[in-house]
């Protein structure tokens, strides 16, 4: 096959770019290129001043030629070569032009079309760039490879998009499953807190019920014993009214003090407060709020107790023992940090993440309490922790857990809950004055436990 295809090369070569039939004792121009005699003639038969080369353009200063009698032997030799069916085929496969039948041999570069020698003279294409096929092709070929190497980074950029939205979507199919679980688990939790609620409420109603009848049917027995005094006193007194002077002023002394000593019994009081029917304020929206709320802290290195090892993202601390320091249970002030951030109005919602096993607390204080009080932090002294039953409420965990502070400043209310069962754990009301500031705090005991700042989605 390559043989044949250099074979054709050699005839294509022996040929006349005109004619395209073997060359007939060619000649030579200027530039070169060789052409039938009678063809070149006939080409340049109407020019007057420059001739151009119908290959390459090349304008020789005259119709000079020279004959070349080395390519004629060349010539003769390539006709006595048997031409095979699959040489006449490529033969057969070279382009021409298909107004003039000449071989293309040039390139416009405004309209992209190949074009013979013929066609340059034409209306269409005067005053236009034309170039030989080769540079042409030269010139395209570079563009293509660098377009290849544009559509490769494109591809392998394609490539990487494609692969994450795929690793995204099953990103998504895991996390709708996650949520899935959790609605479940929520309506299971609903479902257990409706069955649960109204017993309980059935249950206070009937304690009340009957205490606030045993307080009525007592105070109605005491009103009864009054009016039966007060009936009495009335026919006593009604008779003495009617006796003579002597007898009305026998024992007068006694029905003076009768009357005097008379005590109207205190009337019970029967104002029922009606129980309503509350769902948890986990199932009022705690989402939303902590989709609309959320808000980003840092931890305050300068308010931090010696103890306290801040994280360098300042999103974390955990309790250490400092070489030097006294006993933990020596130090005076409370092992405790404060975030860089406050506030002063507005609803926010921050989430922490706490692992491992101790005691910690988490609230608001004041921005004015001093970072290293000698004393146990409580209200009384600017500190607002989760409190339960009237006492500070001491978390103490074991793996992981997250807990949600919720802060309304304008209602003066701090909420907890807790994010691994969305559910709600409790909170505190007060009003505020001035800027709050989230607070966080380690137990002495707790050396393997972490608070870290999160966020959740």
């Amino acid at each position: 096959m390559a043989f044949a295809a250099s074979l054709a090369k050699l005839q294509a070569e022996a040929s006349c770019p005109i004619c395209l039939d073997h060359l007939r004792d060619p000649v030579t121009i200027a530039c070169g290129h060789n052409f039938c005699p009678s063809c070149i003639h006939q080409r340049w038969e109407s020019l007057q001043g420059t001739f151009p080369c119908p290959v390459c353009l090349h304008h020789c200063p005259d119709r000079s030629l020279k004959r070349n009698t080395q390519l004629c032997y060349m010539t003769e030799i390539v006709q006595q070569i048997p031409t095979s069916g699959s040489q006449r085929k490529l033969q057969e496969e070279i382009p021409l032009c298909g107004k003039h039948n000449e071989v293309l041999t040039l390139f416009c570069e405004k309209d992209l079309e190949l074009l013979c020698s013929q066609c340059r003279f034409s209306s269409d294409h005067q005053d236009q760039p034309l170039i030989p096929i080769e540079e042409a092709a030269a010139s395209h070929r570079r563009m293509l490879k660098r377009h290849i190497g544009a559509l490769t980074n494109n591809l392998k950029s394609a490539k990487t998009v494609y692969k994450n939205q795929v690793a995204n979507t099953w990103r998504v199919k895991r996390m709708m499953e996650k949520w899935r679980k959790e609605l479940e688990f929520e309506c299971k939790e609903l479902k257990c807190f409706l069955e649960i609620e109204p017993d309980e409420i059935d249950n206070y109603l009937l304690i009340e019920e009957k205490d606030v009848e045993e307080k009525l049917i007592e105070n109605g027995r005491q009103i009864s014993y009054h009016m039966f005094r007060l009936n009495n006193l009335l026919c006593e007194i009604e008779e003495k009214c009617l006796q003579t002077d002597l007898d009305l002023l026998t024992g007068i002394e006694r029905i003076h003090n009768s009357y005097g000593n008379l005590e109207t019994p205190a009337v019970f009081s029967c104002e029922l407060k009606k129980e309503s029917y509350n769902l948890p304020p986990n199932y009022l929206g705690l989402h939303k709020m902590i989709r609309t709320f959320q808000v980003d802290l840092t931890l305050d290195p300068e308010t931090a107790h010696p103890s306290l090892i801040i994280s360098s993202d300042r999103k974390s601390v955990t309790y250490r023992t400092p070489e030097g320091l006294p006993d933990p249970q020596a130090l005076t002030a409370y092992p405790a940090v404060l975030s860089s951030e406050g506030f002063d109005a507005g609803r926010h919602f921050w989430v922490v993440n706490i692992g491992g096993t101790g005691e910690c607390l988490l609230g608001v204080c004041k921005e004015s309490v001093s970072s290293d009080t000698l004393i146990s932090p409580s209200p009384s002294n600017g500190y607002w922790q989760y409190q339960q039953k009237n006492e500070v409420f001491r978390l103490f965990c074991t793996g992981q857990r997250k807990i949600g502070v919720f802060l309304d400043y304008e209602l003066g209310e701090v909420t907890f809950y807790n994010l691994n069962n969305r559910s709600y754990l409790g909170g505190f009301s007060y009003t505020f004055t001035e800027k709050l500031v989230p607070y966080f705090s380690i137990a002495p005991s707790s050396e393997s436990l972490t608070i870290s700042i999160i966020r959740v989605k």
